[in-house]
């Protein structure tokens, strides 16, 4: 299959708005006669991840837009979120996720070792560098940051635990891609959408799989303001006990202020010594 491109409006100041996810819930019919899918779970799923920073209240009109469901699917969906405690709405009916939200979030962080062994690292860089540094995920064809210490907000995009962010055009993403088995990537290249966010960012799989050759024969990635003008960061691979890439430690930056040198040469040292720390959490 080939790529498919967007031209959306790209991205020419740090203090551009974020990019829309949207969802698919059409998505779901792939899984039609799978006897041991649970297509209610599903959807309310698909909802919950509706809801980002730029958007954190929505209309069922609004929501069943952006997730592709139907009304009466995401009406359902809502109701059981407001029973259960983990949405409401205001009087104007416009839903909203509570904090119990967050009991499912620090269910996976308290479970998740490397995410706990990796944020007390983290903030301990951040400390010395006085740069943010974070760890990510691969999840499909997006990143979603487990760990982050942050000294300054070098995003219009404010990030955090669970933000997700597009691989092909993000140093972490490019790190996970070029290390996944060449079936997996096969198959995730195939599936994904070259969104055009700044004039630099990559817009063939050519120039992609390039780049991704070049991660794995240098051993990380520098993107420079492929995913946001003025945002340049370092990643590199974190491996576990099986020798896989698992994961991913990064450093971001204002580009005016870290040139592409000092990246390689100042900050990539550091970043692969805090990932061999990590990699040993994962054996």
């Amino acid at each position: 299959m080939t790529p498919r491109l967007s031209t959306a409006a790209a991205t020419t100041s740090p203090t551009a708005p974020a990019k829309a996810k949207t969802l698919p819930g059409v998505a779901l019919d792939s899984y039609t006669g799978d006897p041991n899918f649970m297509a209610s779970l599903a959807r309310g799923l698909v909802v919950i991840e509706a809801f980002t920073p730029q958007s954190p209240q929505m209309t069922i009109s609004q929501l069943s837009l952006r997730t592709g469901l139907s009304r009466a699917a995401v009406r359902r969906c809502l109701y059981t979120l407001v029973k259960l405690g983990f949405a409401g709405a205001d009087e104007s009916q416009r839903y909203s996720l509570r904090p119990k939200m967050l009991s499912l979030a620090n269910t996976y962080t308290a479970s998740s070792t490397l995410a706990n062994a990796a944020q007390p690292i983290l903030e301990r860089m951040s400390n010395t560098y006085h740069e943010s540094f974070s760890v990510a995920t691969l999840d499909g064809d997006q990143i979603v940051y487990i760990a982050r210490s942050s000294v300054t907000r070098v995003m219009s995009v404010d990030l955090h635990i669970g933000s997700r962010l597009p691989a092909f055009c993000t140093s972490m993403g490019r790190v996970l891609l070029a290390y996944l088995p060449q079936d997996q990537l096969e198959i995730t290249l195939s599936r994904l959408v070259l969104t055009q966010y700044t004039p630099r960012t990559i817009n063939s799989i050519d120039k992609l799989r390039l780049a991704l050759r070049n991660v794995r024969r240098n051993g990380y990635a520098l993107v420079d303001q492929e995913y946001e003008i003025g945002l340049r960061s370092i990643a590199v691979p974190i491996y576990a006990g099986n020798g896989r890439v698992v994961a991913v430690v990064n450093l971001s930056g204002h580009a005016p202020r870290i040139p592409m040198l000092e990246m390689q040469t100042r900050f990539l040292p550091p970043l692969r010594a805090a990932a061999a720390e990590l990699s040993v959490f994962l054996r």
